[in-house]
């Protein structure tokens, strides 16, 4: 995490409103003294654990369960040229939105397994509208069956959320501003409008 407090991003319900909207995490944990990582689409369920799944043939699916874990969901991110503040003496930066979730993974039975997966649909479907949502219900009984054992699913149980908002605020807002217009200019209309409102 990035050590200037400015960046520091406290909000939780506009965190896990983040997580929501991204919906997709590097996953890493520590074995036998190395680092692993696999990435997943993720959800909050309702009992506010962070859940996900991964082929059942995944290195880290014989190993999350019981593990800490640390989740990283990342958001808009862009270079920043010196040229762009308008103003000298500026060197090169990167800004950027993330959240880490840090907690013990639990392996999910299939009923929650299910359970993940109709939200995650659901969540993902309701964004292609007016296009009929798509729903388990549409595969064949043991086709699904078969999907289902290829793979594993996962709880973060009591996640600890912290996160950082990295968009210029440690700059005057004529800076931010001179920013905002270059990254226009370039058609980045996304990560304009995150450097003149970050939070």
């Amino acid at each position: 995490m990035h050590p200037n407090p400015r960046f520091g991003w406290d909000d939780a319900g506009a965190m896990r409103a983040f997580v929501q909207q991204v919906s997709f995490a590097q996953i890493v944990i520590a074995a036998d003294g190395r680092p692993l990582s696999a990435q997943a689409p993720v959800v909050i369920a309702r009992d506010g654990s962070v859940r996900f799944h991964l082929a059942r043939g995944n290195q880290l699916t014989g190993l999350l369960d019981g593990a800490p874990v640390l989740a990283s969901v990342t958001g808009t991110h862009f270079y920043v040229s010196p040229d762009w503040y308008g103003s000298v003496d500026q060197v090169p930066t990167w800004n950027y939105r993330l959240v880490e979730i840090e907690g013990v993974a639990r392996r999910l039975e299939e009923p929650d397994l299910r359970d993940l997966l109709d939200r995650l649909s659901a969540a993902q479907e309701g964004q292609l509208t007016p296009k009929p949502a798509w729903t388990m219900a549409k595969m064949d009984p043991n086709k699904l069956d078969m999907m289902l054992r290829a793979i594993v699913g996962f709880a973060i149980d009591a996640p600890s959320f912290r996160g950082v908002v990295k968009m210029g605020q440690n700059k005057a807002e004529a800076e931010r501003q001179s920013v905002a217009a270059a990254l226009r200019a370039i058609g980045k209309h996304e990560e304009a409008a995150a450097m003149e409102a970050p939070l």
